[in-house]
């Protein structure tokens, strides 16, 4: 970029996050796939999470539960697989390809790597390599028959899964795995097997694995620059540490895809360099009206970026983090997080501000209605985050 580089202040940047990511309310999407293709990724660690993070910007959220659960398991127009950083997230399916191209590739070597080595040293050599190659192909063809299956159903089809080995022998941490159980995870990461319908409701952690879907094999020089175009487009400005951040690469990566993409170097409000997809260097309005969003734990936007003194107060991380550094529910007005919010036994939404710098009247009752309208659309079903936050759990408890 020739000249001087355009400056993109905080104030500019929120409002990018309030349209990009469907938060303001003349931004709200029609269905699942609208949000997920905007955010790139929903996190999949914890299955409500990706409920009430569509749900939060959908035009019509009592529809959330049956457009999400139609797009994840009818249509198979979402996928929820491993991506950046080792981590579950919940992708377009026609990004799966970029995905595990961009980031799959390095940690599932690792990964299978790590299986086989555990696999003999912890049983004296009985189960091998070749061995695990038979098995894997049992059990991904008695996957295929099934459609969907537990890891239970796949080892009545193929007992070999139930088999042992000892894990880290002789260390304090030395405990018995089963085969089944770390070949699913290897799988996963491959790509070669997704997540299907829980076992019980939308909360549930449990879920059937189905082989996953077919997609084309994409050289990593193509998938790294592609992915974080698409990022990008809807996080933009980012600093070279937030894309190492999100994406888990190492910094020669970041630099090569960033130079691939054509992204273009913008200045930031701390002084920092940050970058926009090429042709987004425009400004960009705030939204026509100011919004609030109740957002759950590990929502993408919240934890979108590394650097986040932008839009979260530093004071208020104690109250709204983990001691891992993931995210609880919380409560934004105009593109900045104010606070938090939690569920009490019955279903009942609460919240608190933390922030009020800016929370006039106006705020809280706009923050309000956010809150009658998540407790509308759960109808009392209660969510627990499973990563626990200090103002979560405080207010859960009333």
């Amino acid at each position: 970029m020739s000249g001087r580089r355009r400056h993109i202040d905080a104030a500019e940047r929120r409002a990018r996050l309030g349209l990009r990511q469907r938060l303001a309310v003349t931004a709200r999407a029609a269905r699942p796939e609208e949000v997920a293709d905007c955010l790139v990724a929903l996190h999949g660690t914890d299955p409500a999470t990706v409920y009430l993070a569509v749900g939060a910007r959908l035009e019509d959220a009592g529809k959330t539960v049956a457009e999400v659960d139609r797009a994840l398991y009818e249509d198979r127009t979402l996928v929820r697989m491993h991506g950046m950083r080792h981590t579950v997230f919940v992708f377009p399916t026609s990004l799966a390809a970029v995905v595990h191209a961009s980031t799959g590739l390095a940690i599932a070597a690792k990964a299978r790597a790590g299986l086989v080595k555990d696999m003999t040293t912890g049983s004296d050599g009985r189960l091998t390599e070749e061995w695990l190659a038979e098995v894997e192909a049992s059990a991904l063809a008695a996957l295929a028959r099934r459609g969907q299956a537990t890891v239970n159903e796949l080892t009545r089809d193929e007992p070999r899964l139930k088999e042992q080995f000892t894990y880290g022998a002789g260390k304090s941490y030395e405990s018995p795995q089963a085969v089944s159980s770390r070949l699913m995870r290897v799988l996963g990461v491959e790509g070669r097997v997704v997540r299907g319908r829980p076992l019980g409701s939308w909360t549930s952690s449990q879920f059937r694995w189905a082989v996953a879907p077919p997609h084309p094999e994409l050289p990593p020089a193509e998938a790294q620059p592609d992915l974080l175009r698409r990022w990008l487009r809807a996080c933009g400005p980012a600093t070279e540490g937030d894309l190492k951040w999100w994406t888990g690469w190492k910094v020669t990566d970041v630099r090569r895809a960033l130079a691939a993409a054509g992204a273009v170097a913008v200045s930031l409000d701390d002084g920092a360099t940050g970058y926009v997809a090429e042709g987004d260097e425009e400004p960009v309005d705030a939204p026509s009206t100011p919004w609030a969003a109740l957002l759950p734990a590990l929502d993408p936007t919240a934890m979108g970026w590394q650097e986040r003194d932008w839009y979260l107060a530093p004071g208020l991380r104690p109250a709204l983090f983990d001691r891992s550094g993931n995210v609880g529910p919380t409560v934004w007005w105009n593109g900045r997080v104010v606070g938090g919010w939690a569920q009490r036994p019955g279903g009942e939404v609460v919240w608190r501000v933390l922030d009020d710098r800016d929370a006039g009247r106006e705020a809280l009752d706009a923050i309000a209605a956010e809150a009658a309208r998540a407790q509308a659309w759960l109808d009392g079903t209660q969510v627990t985050p499973r990563f626990r936050t200090p103002l979560e759990k405080e207010l859960s408890s009333g």
